[in-house]
């Protein structure tokens, strides 16, 4: 299990270093991202919340930089990372990927499902993945759209296992972005680190202080 964000980078950004990325690709995020990396990621979360609204009081910053990270620093509940977390059976290579109703904000969302057992549905026609729980077992269907969509069945006690390494990726993930922050947007490392632990439900790490 993997927490991922689904990956697109606007052409021409120049507001800092980033890395190149297939259109809706899946990076997965942990603490081995290199710089370029964490800034693909920053960029993608930020451009993906850019808001502008006439009903929007909040007054955009004159420069670029402040212009650009806006939303992801205004936006609080409604905030997204898009993508979610995937499942690999490394035993039949079955990949269990975010739908289009997924995103990474909702990944304590598995949480409650493997303490209620009520199904959680990730997207919709033509692609819904699927996460039931029968008893002490979990299956995950690929696209419940599809009778015979491949499936990855799991015990309850593997899942809790699986959930507990990918917040601790998150978690690396997120101080490595703090890190990033402070030699990259010296002058809002501590608001996009505190967004960014908002928008990946964590507790917010340490920030690095300034030089």
């Amino acid at each position: 299990m993997q927490p991922v964000l689904e990956m697109h980078a606007p052409d021409g950004f120049d507001l800092w270093p980033v890395a190149d990325f297939e259109p809706f690709s899946f990076l997965r995020l942990s603490g081995e991202l290199s710089p370029a990396e964490v800034g693909a990621v920053v960029m993608r979360i930020a451009d993906y919340n850019e808001v502008d609204s006439d009903d929007d009081h909040i007054p955009r910053p004159a420069n670029a930089l402040g212009s650009y990270l806006r939303g992801l620093l205004t936006l609080e509940d409604d905030i997204v990372a898009p993508g979610g977390l995937r499942v690999i059976d490394t035993s039949t290579s079955v990949t269990f990927l975010p739908g289009c109703c997924d995103g990474l904000e909702s990944w304590r969302d598995w949480h409650r499902f493997a303490d209620d057992g009520n199904p959680l549905g990730f997207g919709h026609d033509p692609v819904s993945p699927l996460a039931e729980r029968f008893g002490g077992i979990v299956r995950l269907t690929v696209n419940a759209e599809q009778r015979d969509s491949p499936v990855i069945t799991l015990p309850i006690t593997e899942l809790h296992h699986l959930l507990a390494g990918a917040e601790r990726d998150l978690a690396d993930f997120l101080a490595l972005a703090a890190d990033w922050a402070s030699g990259h947007l010296p002058d809002y490392c501590a608001p996009v680190t505190t967004a960014l632990a908002r928008v990946l439900d964590l507790p917010g790490p340490a920030v690095p202080p300034e030089s």
